[in-house]
């Protein structure tokens, strides 16, 4: 099984982590868009904030997809 190498487990390692912290920065711009939308402040900056979080967990599911795509 030449593809379970060191060097794959080193990526998906990093990119597990970073799939982490993509997500626990979607909790927080979750919850900080929801703040905004109850105190009715900076609705734009908070709504951009969340946008750009949820293309970053796009992008890093999309890198989970090509390393499934391309298995052993």
């Amino acid at each position: 099984m030449a593809w379970l190498n060191e060097q794959l487990w080193q990526g998906l390692d990093a990119l597990e982590a970073r799939h982490q912290e993509i997500q626990r920065d979607h909790d927080n711009a979750w919850r900080g868009l929801r703040i905004v939308l109850q105190d009715g402040i900076d609705y734009p900056e908070a709504w951009h904030r969340y946008c750009e979080v949820v293309a970053e967990l796009d992008r890093t599911a999309a890198e989970f997809e090509l390393l499934r795509a391309r298995g052993p």
